[in-house]
């Protein structure tokens, strides 16, 4: 199912797996392991690390008539997209060769 037809839905499911909870909240699916590292977003039961996170599609709906929530969100991804793009290190600039002037 794609993001179209799931928002397209009469009824949503209880269960949301990661990108549906990500569709409804308005994010990439890539930004939910910060939201529940940051404890912004809770999985239901207690599903090993690398285990598939579903979440209570009640409680999503709920926190996103939460502006403050939303801010948090947005704070916790806007953090984690820095925290990323400081990893990156550009190349080092090459400085040209000295050019010899005795020939």
């Amino acid at each position: 199912m794609n993001q179209v037809e799931f928002l397209n839905l009469k009824t949503i499911p209880a269960r949301l797996n990661a990108d549906q909870a990500a569709w409804l909240i308005g994010c990439q699916p890539h930004n939910i392991p910060a939201l529940v590292l940051a404890k912004q977003l809770k999985p239901l039961g207690n599903a090993p690390t690398n285990a598939v996170k579903y979440f209570c599609a009640a409680d999503v709906l709920e926190l996103c008539t939460d502006r403050n929530w939303l801010t948090r969100v947005t704070t916790v991804i806007q953090n984690d997209w820095a925290r990323r793009n400081a990893r990156y290190r550009p190349p080092a600039e090459v400085t040209p060769l000295p050019v010899n002037q005795n020939n």
